[in-house]
């Protein structure tokens, strides 16, 4: 019985790493594709990286974003973020954006699941600078990026 358990754990623990290195290498992919063409002034599409802070714990890492305008008029943006030396993570949210003068005002929530709930998000972006709110229900903090050089 706890043979039948341990392998069952090895079997979870590998597709979750398998999942996560997917997500990891389809997302650096898709950025290293994006950085041939060069992020459009009138719009948030294209790439952004900085840094994302949780108010929460004080917790903080480097974050990377890839935003493109959908059919519907909302914007997908991916986020893949790091924390400390090992881990990443990725997430998606679809954001409602709303031109205002030279800057772009979003909101967007998304549903992660246990244990992570329902991410909500708040925001503004110029053609240079990135700056969104999040909230959860454990966790809530920042998100600031620039375009990458």
């Amino acid at each position: 019985m706890i043979q039948a358990l341990r392998k069952q754990f090895v079997r979870g623990f590998a597709l979750a790493a398998l999942l996560m290195l997917n997500g990891c290498s389809t997302f650096n992919r898709d950025w290293q594709a994006a950085a041939v063409n060069p992020n459009p002034a009138s719009s948030i599409e294209g790439r952004w990286e900085g840094k994302w802070l949780s108010n929460h714990n004080g917790h903080s890492g480097r974050l990377r974003a890839l935003v493109r305008k959908l059919d519907n008029g909302q914007y997908e943006t991916r986020f893949h973020a790091k924390y400390g030396f090992v881990f990443s993570f990725g997430m998606q949210a679809n954001l409602d954006v709303k031109p205002a003068g030279e800057l772009w005002l979003f909101s967007g929530q998304e549903d992660l699941g246990k244990p992570y709930g329902v991410y909500r998000y708040e925001g503004k972006a110029s053609a240079t600078n990135f700056f969104s709110t999040y909230k959860a229900s454990f966790d809530h903090g920042t998100f600031q990026m620039v375009r990458p050089k």
